[in-house]
């Protein structure tokens, strides 16, 4: 590669790294990486580095776990996964974003100037909850909630409906507040 530049390259220098026998990093990793795809594989291919990491020292051999992680990444190696991928917020990438009118500064000087509310879900028996939620960031106090079994408009709405009933019912003052979302 360096000669095709017009770099000149010493013959010894070409020889010695065609004749390079392997680092002691290289050969451990050698006898490392046999023994993490034994445990893999003993194990119905599903544990990941973590798992891998602990056999392999009840085992007798002594690791660190950023190695097996290096080591199993680089040969492709994955633990199983478990669950379904839940996504909450899908963007329309033709739609116009809205602006970032806390600049993102999550600290506001007093309460109801700034309310944060997302939507997030819980794995249960039964199925999947939904949960909408509204929290005041300057007292984190959690102003307004629901939970459903689907994801719906209405359900972040009625968390929404909920923040304004508590805090009207306050007598707080509500025309500066700023509603946060992604």
């Amino acid at each position: 590669m360096l000669s095709e530049h017009g770099l000149k390259i010493a013959p010894a220098t070409y020889y010695e790294h065609v004749h390079r026998h392997p680092s002691a990093r290289q050969r451990r990793d050698a006898v490392l990486l046999d023994q993490i795809r034994r445990v893999h594989r003993q194990n119905y291919s599903v544990y990941g580095a973590r798992k891998v990491w602990l056999q392999l020292n009840r085992d007798g051999i002594v690791v660190a776990r950023c190695t097996v992680e290096r080591l199993m990444r680089a040969d492709g190696l994955r633990g199983a996964v478990r669950g379904k991928v839940k996504r909450t917020t899908i963007a329309d990438p033709a739609a116009e974003r809205a602006r970032d009118l806390v600049n993102r500064n999550f600290a506001p000087s007093a309460p109801d100037r700034l309310w944060v509310a997302d939507i997030t879900y819980v794995s249960s028996w039964s199925g999947w909850v939904y949960v909408a939620f509204v929290i005041d960031a300057y007292a984190r106090r959690l102003l307004g909630w629901r939970c459903g079994t689907s994801m719906t408009t209405q359900l972040v709405l009625d968390a929404l409906e909920q923040a304004v009933w508590t805090r009207q019912r306050d007598g707080a003052n509500l025309d500066s507040v700023v509603a946060h979302t992604d």
